[in-house]
């Protein structure tokens, strides 16, 4: 017990910047999905969906930027403050190849939505908010790649400033840009795009600045030196991360494009409306669960395997008790959170009736989800990232959606069939996840390798 009051200021001395920075990218979305929602159901299920296909995209060279911050933490629990820098122009190499695939795809847009069955104006909606959104590629993984490089140093402030000016230039831009304000004709979800553009860049901007001049951390003085040995490492355990999330970010989209989408425009934008939501309680976790792998990789780097079990349990509680109380609040007023998305001329009220439903649902995977996501991020910063690429692939593309579709489309289940295979889906991952992390196995990967001459 005594153990437990240091680790949890360690803990909440790291959280709360990241919390905030990721309850920004929470507003967001959520904003996001509230000032276009005046324009009726198709534009909100359009820029709700669009969002959840774009971040499935992103998140693959997002999530192995984020094995950044697993390296850099590592370093500094070793002391090997000099290697510390090159990690950062990595992450700056991946939003580059992240961004240039990004401008790639754009044009296939149009093709990739008619494999769905949207109807014509939410298709037409959604691919003239996607071929915009998509420009913000590069801005978005530059982003996460210098904030995992800043919280591996255990300096996770960079991370908040950049989501507030994110957030900020974000509700601004959609406030001036979706409906006709100040002389401007309105844009609708392409307004929202660009807005979404302009915010991740100046985001980006910020953190892109701080990282050059140095602030926060020692430059490097003269060429920088950089050693292909390392970034090879870095994809050789980044990739794999980036995998893990971009499987089961993939099976979610397939999942509410599919399965959900073969419900109806009300229910799709319902459920994106509920994921939306669902961010707000997400999202801080998540900052937690990060602050609690800062935390363990610096202390394997130390080579004191012995305190992360601790350290996990401490930000699982945090992470648990937050996730767990705002579902409580989903559970007793679903109808008022939900009022917020009905359009003006009342034209979404069944999108309400529906949503407010799925939202009490909502409320039963808050806890599961939670311990999932701080063990997944414990088992990342220990570089256990490709047995966490298995298991979601396995139970995501061999469980949850080939038998949520048989259920929805071939057996004929609605609402409540869709938010249980949610559920059953994460309880599945956080079992397998706990079974890893007791397993101890995590305890024998070498992540940064030997220390290597200057």
């Amino acid at each position: 017990m005594s153990a437990r009051p240091p680790i949890l200021r360690s803990l909440l001395s790291l959280a709360w910047p990241i919390v905030l920075a990721r309850a920004t990218q929470a507003v967001v979305g959520f904003c996001d999905a509230l000032m276009v929602a005046p324009l009726g159901a198709d534009s909100l299920a359009a820029v709700t969906t669009g969002s959840l296909n774009v971040f499935t995209f992103m998140i693959l060279p997002m999530g192995t930027a984020f094995i950044l911050q697993s390296f850099v933490a590592q370093l500094r629990g070793r002391g090997d403050f000099a290697s510390i820098p090159r990690y950062g122009y990595y992450g700056l190499i991946l939003a580059c190849l992240g961004g240039s695939l990004g401008l790639v795809l754009i044009p296939t847009v149009p093709g990739l939505l008619a494999l769905f069955a949207y109807t014509p104006n939410v298709a037409a909606l959604m691919g003239s908010y996607l071929m915009v959104r998509m420009l913000s590629v590069f801005g978005v993984v530059g982003t996460e790649a210098l904030g995992n490089f800043y919280a591996g140093l255990g300096n996770t402030r960079p991370q908040l400033v950049a989501g507030i000016v994110t957030m900020a230039t974000n509700i601004a831009l959609n406030y001036l840009l979706i409906e006709p304000r100040f002389g401007w004709p309105g844009y609708g979800v392409r307004g929202a795009a660009w807005a979404s553009v302009a915010a991740s860049f100046c985001g980006f901007t910020v953190l892109l600045i701080g990282f050059v001049r140095g602030v926060g951390y020692e430059r490097i003085v003269g060429p920088l030196r950089l050693r292909r040995s390392e970034f090879a490492r870095v994809l050789r355990f980044g990739v794999p991360s980036g995998m893990n999330w971009f499987f089961e970010f993939l099976a979610f989209a397939a999942f509410v494009n599919v399965v959900v989408g073969h419900l109806g425009t009300t229910v799709l934008g319902a459920f994106n409306v509920v994921i939306q939501v669902n961010s707000l309680s997400f999202m801080p976790a998540f900052g937690v669960a990060s602050a609690g792998a800062v935390l363990v990789g610096e202390t394997i780097g130390r080579r004191a395997h012995h305190e992360v079990t601790s350290i996990v349990k401490v930000t699982g509680v945090v992470a648990a008790g937050w996730m767990s109380t705002v579902g409580l609040i989903y559970l007793l007023f679903p109808g008022p959170i939900f009022g917020l998305f009905e359009a003006d001329d009342g034209s979404s009220a069944a999108l309400v009736e529906v949503g407010a439903t799925m939202l009490v649902l909502s409320a039963l995977w808050q806890f599961v989800d939670a311990v999932a996501m701080v063990l997944s991020e414990a088992l990342r910063a220990a570089g256990d990232t490709a047995w966490c690429m298995a298991a979601r692939l396995l139970l995501a593309w061999l469980l949850f959606v080939p038998l949520s579709w048989v259920a929805v489309v071939v057996l004929g289940g609605h609402i409540l069939t869709v938010m249980l295979s949610v559920i059953g889906y994460l309880t599945l991952l956080c079992v397998a996840f706990l079974h890893r992390f007791v397993s101890g196995r995590w305890r024998d990967i070498e992540l940064v390798g030997e220390p290597q001459a200057a």
